[in-house]
Order: structure tokens, then C-alpha cells, then sequence
């Protein structure tokens, strides 16, 4: 028997076993950096994204008027700034219509409420950068100074059946769709219960209050 074909043999196992080894280790590390990039990557489960649709997502928490992500938010719901510090008037009013929604299986849901300033002109920019213009995003947003929303009094509320059900029925509590183009922004109008809801801007740029 040939005594360094008997040593050369294992030595090359060992060799092959070595860069296997390696390799799994190699394919071990680059997949840990990976998971960590993307981790550092993702957005803070403590933030809700916000956007126009131009791609870009703004980090906004809920001091700041933002409606918690995943969740149904109710106009019973305190707890929730975007909810709690909406004027008392509007709330007691779509407490009331919320009551009587409820027992015709309707719910209704805040998608948004009261807003802080920075929250509005963040709003504003993403809405420039998605329409290309100033005055084009005024058809959708309004600026923080002459914002319902910045002064806690409109609310914007879904689903789609939910706002249906309050522009029928929302006048009996001084509940009023205000912008034809936005069947879900409403405010209150204490005369709507006795004289009904004023005629409709067709956007927010024919409001005169959005004109300071």
C-alpha cells in the first residue's frame, strides 16, 4: 500500500469539509446582515405612514392627529387624539348619529380628525408633489392656518356606506358634507336640524374661509 496516497486521501476530505464549512458560514453571515438592513429599513411600529400618492410615506404618530394603522377607530374612542380632541360639539353630534347609525347596522369610522399643524402641511406638500400644483393640491388640502381639521372641527369619515348613511341622514344632527368632491369630509351645522345643509362647495377652493 502506497503510504502517502493513505495520507493524502483524508487530508483532502478535511480540505473540502473545511471550505464547505466556510461557505455555510459565508451564506449564514450575508443573510444576518441582510435581515439587519432591512430591519433598520422598515418603518417604526410606532408611526403610521401617510402619502399622496407621489410614493413617499411621512412617519406621523398619534400626538400628532394620526389614526392608528390596522385599526377601526370609533367617535367613541378618547383615548385616540385624532378622535379626543375634535371640537366637543362636533363629537357629541356624531356620537348621537353614531348611536342611531349603529341600529341600522351601520358603523361609522374616523379616518381623520383633528390634525396638528405639521401634520396638515405635510399633508399639503404630499398633495403638491402628487397633483404638480399648489393650486391643484387646494382642491384636496388646505393649508394648516384655514384647516377644519388643524381647529378640530371636520372629520373625515369612512366607509364608503358610513358617509352614504350620514349624507342622508346627517342633517337631522347638524351633520353636513361641506366639498362636493369630498363625500367624506363632514362639519357641524347646528341650523342643518331645522333648516337642512347648506348647498355644497364643489371643492375647498370656493370655501371663503380657505381664502385668508
Amino acid at each position: 500500500m502506497n503510504h502517502s496516497a493513505s495520507l493524502t486521501a483524508p487530508t483532502r476530505r478535511t480540505g473540502r469539509i473545511v471550505l464547505v464549512g466556510l461557505g455555510i458560514l459565508g451564506v449564514a453571515i450575508a443573510a444576518f446582515v441582510v435581515r439587519q438592513s432591512l430591519v433598520t429599513l422598515a418603518p417604526s411600529s410606532s408611526s403610521v405612514g401617510f402619502g399622496q400618492g407621489n410614493g413617499k410615506q411621512s412617519a406621523l404618530n398619534e400626538d400628532e392627529g394620526a389614526i392608528p394603522a390596522g385599526r377601526a377607530v370609533s367617535v367613541f374612542d378618547d383615548e385616540v387624539p385624532g378622535v379626543g380632541r375634535l371640537d366637543p360639539d362636533l363629537l357629541d353630534a356624531l356620537r348621537r348619529a353614531a348611536k342611531h347609525a349603529e341600529a341600522d347596522g351601520i358603523r361609522l369610522r374616523v379616518n381623520s380628525g383633528w390634525r396638528s399643524p405639521e401634520y396638515q402641511q405635510r399633508l399639503l406638500q404630499d398633495a403638491v408633489a402628487k397633483y404638480g400644483s399648489q393650486e391643484e393640491a387646494a382642491r384636496w388640502v388646505a393649508t394648516a392656518d384655514t384647516s377644519a381639521h388643524v381647529s378640530g372641527k371636520a372629520v373625515d369619515i369612512g366607509p364608503p356606506a358610513a358617509a352614504a348613511w350620514l349624507s342622508e341622514n346627517g342633517a337631522a344632527y347638524g351633520l353636513c358634507q361641506i366639498y362636493a368632491n369630498e363625500s367624506w369630509h363632514y362639519e357641524l351645522r347646528p341650523e342643518a336640524a331645522t333648516d337642512g345643509c347648506p348647498p355644497m362647495y364643489a371643492d375647498p377652493t370656493e370655501d371663503p374661509r380657505m381664502q385668508r
